[in-house]
């Protein structure tokens, strides 16, 4: 008798428990890259192959994971960041919006879409065959992201192509956007939190509910180790590299010496995890049974 191999598996959505608050991450897909660049530009070949293999990693590529957060106050249910949408799902992403089901939700439930910043993973799943994916959302924006991207000031030139799909998926909802400043509440225990640099006015999202609290850190890192464990090293994917690295290096502070929960667009899934010191720089722990008691 043989068995028949059924493939790699996991499971792509994931929720627990934070105060009175539900916190769901869902896994909009997967891909292979190369780690350097993006990652650890200054360093050499041989450096970045012993960064990856110190930390049991393939020296030769990474898989970047895209994981947008649902956020269930009992008063609002709350998308943060929409994924690649449907243009990527040949290519292994995309998939946030038909995971919704595995969530118990239908896309008619979100109440609210709130956007960390306009990059082409987090704005692409605004629209699903010509409609918008989210019908009854409210939609949030930093108004200083949105500025920039509308007038083109200070966007990168690596950034053209991004700026278009910016143009065309997220400018003409102008009229329906709330603007975001650092510190609105948007809605009861959700705080938006400026974390400028990764992109011109990017934001993060602060959960907090009955003495507990979740930092929804979009990607102020965009990997485990080689970003986390290397806040000092510039980042290809950073609009603004200086700006990017400051908000990493205060940000990587801050949640290690609050010990606060996080979670990371771009940490494996389910992104949840919390930032520690470590021999003068910082590294990441994934949550485990301590956010289930």
């Amino acid at each position: 008798m043989t068995a028949e191999m059924k493939g790699p598996l996991r499971a792509p959505v994931h929720r627990f428990v934070l105060g009175e608050v539900e916190i769901t991450s869902i896994l909009d897909g997967t891909f292979p890259m190369g780690i350097s660049p993006p990652f650890l530009l200054e360093e050499s070949d041989d450096e970045v192959a012993r960064i990856a293999y110190a930390a049991s990693l393939p020296t030769d590529q990474l898989e970047n994971n895209f994981v947008p957060v649902l956020v269930n106050t009992g008063d609002a249910l709350i998308l943060i960041d929409t994924g690649f949408g449907q243009s990527r799902r040949e290519t292994g992403a995309g998939f946030l919006r038909p995971r919704l089901a595995e969530a118990g939700y239908a896309p008619e439930d979100i109440d609210i879409v709130a956007l960390t910043h306009a990059h082409p993973d987090h704005i692409g799943g605004l629209w699903e065959g010509g409609e918008l994916a989210f019908p009854n959302a409210e939609l949030l924006i930093g108004k200083r992201e949105f500025d920039a991207w509308k007038s083109g000031d200070g966007i990168p030139e690596q950034r053209t192509a991004n700026r278009e799909m910016f143009l065309k998926v997220v400018a003409p909802l102008e009229d329906r956007f709330r603007f975001l400043e650092d510190g609105d509440e948007i809605a009861k225990g959700v705080f938006a939190e400026a974390a400028f640099g990764h992109s011109l006015g990017h934001m993060m999202f602060r959960v907090k509910s009955a003495g507990e609290q979740a930092l929804i850190w979009g990607d102020v890192a965009n990997h485990y180790v080689f970003s986390v464990g290397h806040p000092g090293s510039k980042v290809g994917f950073d609009d603004d590299k200086d700006m990017a690295l400051a908000t990493r290096e205060r940000v990587l502070a801050d949640t290690a010496d609050s010990g606060v929960l996080v979670v990371g667009h771009h940490m494996p899934f389910p992104g949840v995890g919390y930032v520690k010191r470590a021999d003068g720089t910082f590294r990441w722990v994934p949550a485990a049974y301590q956010i289930w008691i």
